[in-house]
């Protein structure tokens, strides 16, 4: 039987890269879960993708679908769907928020939107978040720019700046900022017993601990990490806590079948570290050192939606993020991350009846378009 041929284009954004589809190329939705795992080759239990787009880590298995929005408040509406490696499962709970950088360019080569002068902003609404996101980048010729001087860590080279604001992030997942209404809470952890965890929900779901309490320092890079299973079973464990806690499953068993969020996180201090291309980085250059795990892999960067909740929990007074907060850190915070720093504004604070509200995150990634056609897929 003759392959499925569907158009789509292949976009860099951030430090991920993903599929990109017109809703308007896609049979109807309960008919996407087989298109997308064939896509990117899954399940694939030598987790390498090679009879696909994905790329054997988390960060590169990843679809975009795109549609313009009947929302006022948006210009075009965006699904995110990460797609497991080894498993056939297709996760569609949370962002991503490096492949949000790629949505607004991709819909103004596409023609969705049709901006004016040199300079677009796009209204994002996130399907899996319900979430606005305002994307703005500059044109040459009325297309996206891709040449510019913004370098960020994990991406080779410069490109032209893609400014994304996160608005009202808090909630996008469980609908509360602090889903247990507690700055920390004590997760009972299978086979371990309790451990001390901060649950944030800003942009996705993040779980928080110290990584002295997992046994680490916390300038680990990937390798060492996965050189320690014991270690990022211990995490998976905790996230499996963390998402009844939450109330994004209603018991371990089933919080293990969710492969995206809560993300689980590890912070510490700021603290002298190497980077994965061998950079140094100094503790005077960072105010906070994190490190996630994403889709049961140690994350070679940060994700960027967790990023954004990192630096959320981080203004929030007493949570884990806060607690291990470098002296002085005021203004846009510094992430050391494994591929270098990353810088994230959140504005974060207390409004009526003393309520934690975070009013936005942002940052800056830089996107590329790598190829347009057909993919290929079995019926």
């Amino acid at each position: 039987m003759p392959l499925l041929a569907l158009p789509a284009v292949f976009m860099r954004g951030g430090t991920s890269r993903a599929v990109m589809f017109h809703r308007r190329d896609l049979p109807d939705r309960a008919e996407w879960d087989p298109i997308f795992l064939a896509a990117m080759g899954s399940p694939d239990p030598n987790g390498r993708q090679l009879d696909g787009m994905g790329g054997g880590v988390s960060s590169l298995s990843k679809v975009c679908v795109l549609a313009p929005s009947t929302r006022e408040d948006a210009d075009v509406d965006y699904t995110f769907a990460q797609v497991q490696i080894r498993e056939a499962a297709v996760d569609y709970r949370g962002n991503c928020g490096n492949m949000s950088s790629a949505v607004g360019p991709f819909a103004v080569d596409e023609g969705l939107v049709h901006p004016n002068g040199d300079t677009a902003t796009v209204r994002i609404f996130n399907t899996n978040t319900s979430r606005i996101i305002r994307a703005q980048f500059p044109l040459t010729d009325g297309r996206a720019a891709t040449e510019g001087s913004l370098a960020i860590p994990g991406v080779a080279g410069t490109g032209a700046p893609v400014r994304l604001d996160f608005l009202a992030p808090g909630g996008a997942t469980t609908g509360r900022l602090l889903p247990t209404g507690r700055i920390v809470d004590r997760l009972e952890v299978a086979g371990h017993g309790p451990i001390e965890a901060s649950l944030v929900d800003a942009a996705n779901a993040c779980v928080f601990v110290r990584a002295t309490d997992l046994g680490l320092r916390g300038d680990e890079l990937p390798d060492a990490l996965e050189a320690r299973p014991g270690v990022l079973d211990l995490m998976q464990r905790v996230r499996r806590a963390a998402s009844v806690a939450m109330a994004i499953a209603p018991d371990e068993d089933a919080a293990g079948k969710i492969n995206g969020v809560p993300f689980v996180g590890c912070v510490a201090g700021p603290m002298d570290a190497t980077t994965l291309s061998g950079a140094s980085i100094r503790a005077d250059d960072v105010d906070l050192t994190v490190r996630f795990l994403s889709s049961g892999q140690p994350h070679r960067a940060l994700p960027l939606t967790a990023s954004l909740c990192t630096a959320v929990a981080a203004r929030i007074t007493g949570t884990l993020a806060n607690q291990v907060l470098g002296r002085g850190a005021s203004g846009a915070l510094r992430l050391g991350m494994p591929s270098g720093v990353l810088t994230v504004d959140a504005d974060v604070g207390r409004e009526g009846g003393g309520q934690w509200v975070a009013r936005s995150g942002a940052f800056y990634r830089t996107a590329r378009r790598l190829f347009d056609g057909r993919i290929y897929v079995p019926r």
